[in-house]
């Protein structure tokens, strides 16, 4: 189980990363509904390192507040690696924001297809620049535990993200 002090411990790296590199962060979250935003705002400081945060929980939130395409949300579904994409890439250009993490997913106890299932959560990163990657992953537990791990991913996520691109890139 990933605890408070572990996704405290996380979001501290990741506020230590941005201030190094003299960055600002945003996220754009769903199934989280602000999580990643309340991790990064229990460090002190972090208002020298993080913007925003966008809760998108519905199709039309996500649509209005970060520009996720309709067609997106049709063919993919809201809990995919395209639409987390486009939600990190929206948190990019509606904030000041240099770098950005979303996360979409099925956190559970209900809601879960075959096709996606309950602890389906995907992942997007992005940089000023570009897209630096997605990914899904597949959680088990309960409703706190998927969205808890869903969190610490995306903070790791992050610190990943801004310790393998070089400077010029992010």
């Amino acid at each position: 189980m990933v605890d408070d002090r572990i996704l405290l411990s996380y979001a501290q790296h990741v506020g230590v990363a941005l201030a190094e590199r003299g960055l600002i962060l945003a996220s754009a979250e769903s199934c989280t509904g602000g999580w990643i935003g309340q991790v990064v705002t229990a460090v002190a400081g972090s208002s020298a390192w993080y913007d925003r945060g966008f809760i998108t929980y519905s199709n039309h939130a996500k649509q209005q507040m970060l520009g996720v395409q309709a067609a997106t949300l049709t063919q993919y579904g809201a809990v995919s690696e395209q639409t987390a994409q486009e939600m990190a890439t929206g948190a990019i250009k509606m904030s000041d924001a240099q770098v950005a993490v979303a996360v979409t997913g099925i956190a559970g106890p209900a809601g879960g297809s075959q096709e996606k299932p309950v602890g389906m959560v995907c992942f997007a990163w992005a940089s000023k620049q570009e897209l630096a990657g997605s990914e899904t992953h597949f959680f088990s537990g309960d409703r706190e535990a998927i969205r808890r791990q869903a969190v610490g991913t995306a903070l790791l996520g992050i610190i990943h993200l801004l310790d393998v691109m070089p400077p010029s890139l992010v």
